[in-house]
């Protein structure tokens, strides 16, 4: 079986982060392991409290993992501080590894800013170099290339900038209004369009975590970064139209919507 490593912050409410990366990468049929950078009290109505892994700690994780079972891929969501940037930076090019999908989650829904201008610089600078393909919604493609998107253009001029800057594909994902289910791939000078279709489900809480955990599921199962794109948009679609209803506000998917055996009855 394949393997995959989500370094992320736990969501207590199992919707996004660690759990949502988890259950992605079992329901894409790989082995899913994770490294914490912190856990939060959270759930679909926001997030009352947060507490940091120590950079120490965040290495003895990954150095467990690394040491004992290599993953094939690597998925990285948010990691709200410098330091811990840097230590994951280091590991990742100690051990070699591979196939590096990066969620770079800097803005939240709400348009609050959750990195600090020191946790941003170290991110663009240690680990965005690193990555295969890096995963931006509209607000963070505007702040890593310093552009307005309004439109499909914009998209496509934001993209090409950040990939030849950072030398990595970039996946700049549509919604907030600008071709909502369409995402653009650039990677190599040249970009193409994933067409999506939209659900009308508004419990989308943990999107982004899942679409990048997908994207990396596949990387590590060894279809190329074009079908990888492909078979999570078509994973994160059978999510939300599976319309699993929690919570209060801005509810989880349905993760394991087409997980059919003895043992769900």
């Amino acid at each position: 079986m394949k393997t995959a490593l989500t370094i992320a912050g736990s969501d207590s409410s199992g919707g996004a982060g660690i759990q949502a990366d988890m259950k992605t990468m079992t329901a894409n049929g790989v082995y899913a392991m994770s490294a914490v950078t912190a856990l939060t009290a959270q759930n679909t109505t926001g997030v009352t409290d947060i507490l940091e892994s120590t950079p120490h700690f965040l290495s003895e994780q990954l150095d467990a993992i690394f040491t004992d079972i290599f993953p094939d891929a690597v998925k990285i969501g948010m990691v709200s501080s410098a330091d811990l940037i840097v230590v994951i930076a280091e590991k990742l090019k100690q051990y070699k590894a591979k196939n590096i999908v990066v969620d770079p989650v800097m803005v939240a829904t709400s348009g609050a800013k959750l990195l600090r201008d020191d946790a941003v610089e170290a991110l663009c600078r240690e680990l965005l170099p690193l990555a295969a393909v890096l995963t931006p919604n509209i607000p963070e493609a505007e702040i890593l290339s310093g552009m307005t998107i309004t439109d499909a253009t914009g998209m496509e001029a934001a993209a090409k900038y950040i990939s030849e800057k950072y030398g990595c594909a970039v996946l700049c994902k549509g919604g907030h209004k600008v071709n909502d289910a369409d995402d653009l791939l650039w990677r190599n000078g040249f970009g193409k369009w994933f067409h999506g279709k939209r659900i009308d489900n508004p419990n989308t809480h943990g999107t982004g975590c899942t679409l990048s955990s997908a994207i990396a599921s596949n990387l590590a199962k060894g279809y190329d970064l074009d079908e990888s794109v492909e078979r999570a948009k078509e994973y994160i679609s059978g999510a939300l139209a599976a319309m699993l209803d929690l919570g209060h506000g801005s509810g989880p998917m349905n993760h394991m919507f087409a997980l059919k055996g003895a043992f769900t009855e």
